[in-house]
């Protein structure tokens, strides 16, 4: 992920979830987070309900065919709730999402999604119905996450979404990455520290 990247609109096709209050700890279950790197995680996103959902001889989204390469996921309330695992949203996008809409979204995971640049717009409950079953009746449509005209887009249909206006402009921006923008005000932090008398006496001592 370019830290530095302006990040406006994500497009690609999509993976439509059902159901409320998924949370972090099925998005990733808490047997990786001993991972010394979030790197191979996005192969374990939904681990537990994948395995469940095949013992049924069912098929998750996250394992359907047509949702390979998907880089938008569409979800409903609650999205990321639970633990403040950052492991979370890391796995989801190392596993290729790109943005996510959901009609709310658990505050913690909304912030960890954030530093790593992944969007969480917000839709209403009825344009993520409406979204999603358009997704759902056509995998390969064009979906489109547009974070300057606050919309989402799947196929001619959009639908408008909300985002914490801060966060907007870092992402159009490309000062979305907090430890980045830290780094970037080291030297003038340390040319700061010299000329303050009462640091350097504090050095000295």
């Amino acid at each position: 992920m370019d830290s530095t990247q302006p990040i406006v609109t994500i497009s690609g096709t999509a993976i439509a979830m059902d159901g409320d209050d998924i949370d972090t700890d099925r998005i990733i279950p808490a047997r990786h987070l001993k991972s010394l790197t979030f790197d191979a995680l996005g192969k374990f996103v939904f681990e537990g309900d994948r395995e469940n959902a095949k013992a049924a001889g069912q098929v998750h989204p996250f394992d359907a065919p047509e949702h390979s390469g998907a880089s938008v996921l569409v979800a409903g309330e609650n999205f990321g709730c639970g633990s403040s695992r950052e492991h979370a949203p890391q796995a989801l996008y190392r596993w290729g999402i790109r943005a996510i809409a959901a009609v709310t979204f658990g505050e913690i995971f909304r912030g960890n999604s954030a530093t790593i640049g992944l969007p969480c717009v917000l839709l209403t409950p009825k344009a993520a119905a409406e979204s999603r079953a358009a997704i759902a009746a056509n995998p390969a449509a064009e979906v489109t996450v547009d974070l300057e005209a606050k919309r989402l887009r799947v196929d001619e249909r959009s639908w408008p979404v909300e985002i914490n206006e801060s966060l907007r402009r870092r992402f159009v921006s490309g000062s979305w990455d907090s430890l980045s923008t830290l780094a970037e005000g080291t030297q003038a932090a340390a040319d700061l520290s010299r000329r303050l008398p009462y640091l350097n006496g504090w050095q000295a001592a």
